[in-house]
């Protein structure tokens, strides 16, 4: 049976399993998908073990996704772009990489929240691993602007970089983030540590869709503050999924319904 993992640490709260779970029942298929803990600098080491072994893929979470780029033998464009992968897969032994982070969140904003990227003003809190997989995506929706707020602005500044041939792209401090876009994507790890996220007053307002890349109890309060501001908001549940079901039309060809999943998953939290 063909063998997938997710990879990360901590790892035991991963939905993925229960995802791709779902994912293969709907399309009739069978495979293992389970979760696997590794050590910090550990990471090389385990994922040739189970690649030796014929595992099939993996999904990558923090904090490995640097390694899990470096470990690839190929990368895709969007892996390349983001200088991080969220996913790995074994062609005929050749371990590939992509990042399919970035087409989540695209997809969740716009098919399962009906946000307007075209023509919006986009905002990404952060710039590490996980605002480096989703901003050549969010390019690709022709936004009127990207601003990149980093609590160290000289790391904004570098992911930036990056995409220096677009000129809709600029990087600023985190208390210098505008107070005029109309998407704002919340890529710190401030709600998976339970922290609060230096705003200053009119970055969150009315006109706003305020969104999560986390999920669960840690995106609450960042949430809650955003609405308390009047904004529109979600978490990252949605963006997961899409992911996903991304992950699973790479390694096996067919993609799979996601809003059956997402709203199972709903159901329960």
């Amino acid at each position: 049976m063909d063998r997938y993992l997710v990879v990360g640490n901590p790892v035991a709260h991963s939905l993925s399993p229960e995802i791709h779970a779902r994912f293969a029942a709907s399309l009739g298929e069978q495979l293992t998908y389970e979760r696997l803990l590794v050590p910090a600098g550990e990471f090389a080491a385990h994922m040739r073990r189970f690649f030796d072994a014929g595992g099939r893929g993996a999904n990558v979470t923090l904090p490995f996704k640097l390694d899990a780029f470096e470990f690839a033998s190929k990368a895709s464009d969007r892996a390349r772009l983001a200088g991080a992968a969220n996913f790995l897969a074994n062609r005929d032994g050749v371990i590939e990489a992509d990042n399919t982070d970035g087409a989540g969140l695209v997809a969740d904003l716009s098919r399962n929240h009906g946000v307007q990227l075209r023509g919006a003003r986009i905002v990404i809190l952060g710039a590490g691993g996980a605002a480096r997989g989703v901003v050549a995506p969010l390019l690709a929706q022709n936004p009127e602007w990207i601003v990149i707020a980093n609590r160290t602005r000289d790391r904004a500044a570098e992911l930036a970089q990056v995409f220096a041939s677009q000129a809709s792209v600029r990087a600023c401090a985190l208390e210098e983030a505008p107070g005029d876009a109309t998407v704002l994507v919340n890529a710190t790890s401030t709600s998976t540590k339970g922290e609060p996220l230096a705003l200053r007053d009119g970055v969150l307002h009315a006109k706003l869709f305020a969104y999560d890349m986390a999920y669960g109890e840690g995106a609450k309060p960042f949430l809650a503050r955003a609405r308390a501001a009047g904004a529109k908001t979600a978490d990252g549940l949605g963006m997961l999924v899409e992911q996903a079901a991304e992950s699973y039309f790479l390694w096996r060809g067919r993609r799979p319904e996601t809003a059956p999943v997402l709203a199972a998953l709903r159901q329960r939290a």
